[in-house]
């Protein structure tokens, strides 16, 4: 499966759109805003340029991406309006996703949100006119495993939850025949051969590797970057937090197969492109490809609660549905989709009345050396 024509967060605003279902996201951003705001505020009070470039990497579709958004220019807007520095800088915003991402809803909302910006920034100054700062919003579809940005024209980079994405299932998990030998899973697990966790993390370094060697080339000297992604809190791989979801999933799927709506056979050859990285691996890779410096690098874990009228299990469901939509989609077919997810929440809430289920993120901030 080429994971850059199908994956894609689901588009729309419909019932299980990414738009709908990416609260969880949302609350994990909010948690560590704070550095988010630190981080670009040092980077402008260093450069002060009058054209600030920014980009959000993995931006997808719906209102988190505005919010980021008005996160970063209202930091910035106060940083002017503590140094005095008038009028504020024009923002050169880029948002990337896959080619497939919905970039036609973010479109569609622009007008919306540049009209909100004008009316309600002007940052104390009695002439919203003359300090309503120009934003310029562009699209760049791509995957961010490579270039996509020319050298040094960027100042902070932000990427939420998009990393722990791999570019692709890693090649290492199939065997001479072109099968995999990850049977019965679809993400490391207990009756995962030792070959599926290390293909896995051979990936990760490959793909983060690129990233970072990427993002130097287009950032200038002394930019900064905020990255969120979901992670591990140790060297074993299996252990009760995002690793267990994918097991619930695995879970999930066979019971399917037990009433004759999946095929085991279909099951064994579905894998995630995912990989949740311990910190020792970020700081290693970090350090492996040398152009950054990590200024901090945190662990955090959402509080569960559950979603209005929701579950947290279901919430959780609706949250991967819209993620995983299109894969599942494309090799099983969409007809298993609510059914699939329907018993994913149920299997979420029910282990969760036995033990905690610890969904650990990191948030890290680079500087460019």
């Amino acid at each position: 499966m080429d994971v850059e024509k199908v994956f894609h967060m689901t588009g729309g605003v419909g019932d299980t759109s990414y738009a709908r279902n990416s609260s969880l996201q949302k609350k994990g951003s909010d948690m560590v805003k704070h550095i988010t705001i630190e981080t670009i505020q040092e980077v402008y009070m260093k450069t002060t340029p009058k054209s600030i470039g920014i980009a959000d990497l993995g931006c997808s579709s719906g209102q988190n991406t505005f919010s980021t958004i008005k996160t970063l220019v209202d930091a910035v807007g106060e940083t002017c309006q503590k140094l005095s520095l008038y009028p504020p800088p024009e923002f050169r915003i880029y948002l990337n996703d896959l080619p497939t991402n919905d970039f036609n809803a973010i479109f569609k909302s622009l007008p919306d949100f540049y009209k909100e910006l004008k009316e309600h920034r002007n940052y104390g100054i009695s002439s919203p006119s003359d300090c309503s700062p120009a934003i310029y919003i562009a699209g760049y579809p791509g995957t961010f495993y490579g270039r996509l940005f020319p050298d040094n024209c960027l100042h902070f980079i932000y990427s939420s939850y998009s990393l722990h994405w791999l570019s692709r299932v890693p090649a290492g998990i199939y065997d001479k025949e072109g099968k995999s030998v990850n049977k019965g899973s679809i993400y490391i697990s207990e009756s995962s051969p030792a070959e599926v966790s290390q293909a896995y993390h051979r990936q990760f370094q490959e793909d983060f590797n690129l990233f970072l060697r990427s993002r130097s080339g287009e950032l200038v000297s002394g930019g900064s970057a905020v990255l969120i992604l979901l992670g591990r809190g140790g060297s074993d791989h299996v252990d009760r937090g995002n690793s267990f979801l994918w097991k619930i999933l695995s879970r999930s799927f066979k019971i399917l197969i037990s009433k004759g709506q999946v095929d085991a056979k279909s099951l064994d050859e579905y894998d995630v492109h995912f990989y949740a990285a311990s910190e020792d691996e970020i700081r290693e890779e970090v350090s492996r490809e040398g152009s950054f410096v990590v200024e901090r690098l945190e662990m955090f874990e959402m509080e569960k609660k559950a979603e209005g009228e929701m579950s947290y299990g279901t919430a959780v469901a609706m949250a991967v549905r819209a993620i995983q939509e299109s894969m599942i989609s494309h090799h099983f077919g969409e007809e298993i989709l609510d059914s699939l997810f329907d018993i994913f929440g149920k299997l979420v809430d029910e282990e969760l009345g036995v033990e905690e289920i610890s969904l650990l993120s990191f948030v890290l901030a680079l500087k460019k050396l």
